[in-house]
């Protein structure tokens, strides 16, 4: 899987994790509660957590590795970080 690993599937694979808690994000702070939502919320919450901390060490082993000039994919990285720590603290 590391080997088929891109700049630009990294890239978007990064912002699709993120976009889904932030959506999570904006279906509570709205109140959003239909019960297609909650079905796919809980469907799909669990694998969303382990493929972010999955993808945050890919992404960073990916940088540092291929010593890629490509500054979205930085961004891309830092941003999932950044989503990571927020998503965990908030269990504590």
């Amino acid at each position: 899987m590391y080997k088929s690993l891109t700049d630009k599937r990294l890239i978007l694979i990064n912002f699709f994790i993120v976009t889904y808690f932030i959506s999570l994000y904006l279906l509570n702070l709205y109140k959003i509660d239909f019960v297609l939502v909650g079905v796919f919320r809980e469907i799909l919450t669990i694998p969303f957590l382990i493929a972010q901390i999955v993808f945050l060490v890919l992404g960073v082993k990916f940088l540092v590795k291929r010593k890629s000039k490509n500054y979205l994919a930085f961004i891309s990285v830092i941003v999932l970080a950044t989503c990571t720590i927020i998503t965990v603290g908030s269990f504590f």
